[in-house]
């Protein structure tokens, strides 16, 4: 008798790497935060930032809070997966939050600008990448402007950065519009599209 080349029962499944981008504004940050309430059994990166907290944010929670001169220190030790430069602060992830997910078999989600994106790009050609936007720009340019957290010469900048970002869309793999008072239906649509990926008969395979 042959092997039977039948196959039954779920794919094989590899954890992902998933990014969550998209321009300021755009509500990466509550995106993130509902799925984390949603998805317990997904590792969630605390991304490493030099720029000083807002009000509403915890260090260890939203972000690792550091000094210039302390990210300086890990770039230089190479324990950094990926970082940049973004408005004259540093964000950047650690290499061992990854590692010791994926050795749990843990699905790994962080909420990265689209610079940081495009750098995870190259490093992880089989990262599944989402790029988050709004349903019209005047919804998105209110956001930013409610946020009373930029300067006007900061708004405008934020501005000109997001029309370059838009360029880069065709560089993810799903666009996602996350629309006002509707952050629900934002966290089905990534629920889905992370549900589809885990049914792929050739899944993803991220080397780190």
């Amino acid at each position: 008798m042959t092997k039977s080349s039948l196959i039954f029962g779920a794919p094989k499944r590899n954890p992902l790497l998933i990014v969550i981008s998209g321009p300021s504004g755009i509500g990466k940050d509550a995106v993130v935060g509902l799925l984390r309430k949603n998805t317990p059994d997904t590792h969630f990166v605390v991304t490493m930032t030099s720029r000083k907290p807002r009000a509403e944010e915890t260090h260890g929670v939203d972000y690792f809070f550091v000094t210039k001169e302390e990210f300086e220190d890990h770039i230089k030790a190479d324990e950094l997966l990926e970082y940049a430069k973004v408005y004259s602060d540093y964000k950047g992830i650690p290499k061992s939050q990854v590692r010791e997910a994926f050795a749990t078999g843990k699905d790994v989600i962080m909420r990265l600008d689209v610079q940081g994106a495009m750098t995870i790009r190259k490093l992880c050609p089989d990262a599944l990448l989402i790029f988050l936007t709004a349903a019209s720009k005047e919804e998105w340019l209110q956001r930013l402007i409610d946020r009373r957290s930029e300067t006007p010469d900061e708004l405008q900048l934020r501005i000109e950065t997001a029309e370059k970002e838009y360029a880069l869309i065709e560089q993810f793999d799903y666009l996602v519009v996350n629309s006002q008072n509707h952050l629900e239906n934002t966290i089905c649509d990534i629920q889905a599209i992370i549900q589809t990926e885990h049914m792929r008969t050739n899944p993803r395979k991220v080397d780190l």
